[in-house]
């Protein structure tokens, strides 16, 4: 039987994708493999950013860099990629990083570099929902797992 596709963020799955160019291995999320496919997808690197790279978040509706380098044009192309991703693996559901300007679902940092959290989404977690692709994140998956 073919397994359901899963768009899942690389840093969780332990690829070195993240700004500082570290992974997030979550090895809760690896139990998932026994019941889907995972799609693994970084959209900041689909986008062209470089790993390592400054640190991003969302201020209103643009994505800025700490040393102040607008990045949005970086952060929408990599969503786009990400959901092509997703719509080719027949995805509808995806499991992404917390708190990620690209990521993020239902809190993403304040866009001041201060360390606070806010209510939001990232630009690809955004654009995921938009298209009708459900997003979860390592911090509640539980409905993921069967």
């Amino acid at each position: 039987m073919k397994k359901e596709a899963l768009l899942v963020s690389a840093c969780l799955l332990g690829e070195k994708c993240r700004y500082d160019g570290g992974s997030q291995y979550c090895a809760g999320v690896m139990r998932l493999a026994e019941h889907y496919e995972f799609v693994p997808a970084c959209p900041e690197v689909l986008g062209g950013l470089p790993t390592p790279r400054p640190p991003s978040e969302i201020l209103g509706d643009r994505v800025i860099a700490i040393d102040g380098a607008d990045v949005t044009a970086q952060f929408r192309i990599g969503a786009e990629r990400a959901l092509a991703m997703a719509r080719k693996a027949g995805a509808m559901k995806a499991l992404l990083k917390s708190g990620s300007p690209s990521c993020g679902r239902g809190l993403v940092h304040d866009g001041l570099f201060s360390g606070k959290m806010v209510p939001g989404n990232g630009v690809t977690a955004a654009l995921l929902e938009k298209n009708g692709i459900a997003v979860y994140t390592e911090l509640d998956f539980a409905p993921l797992e069967r």
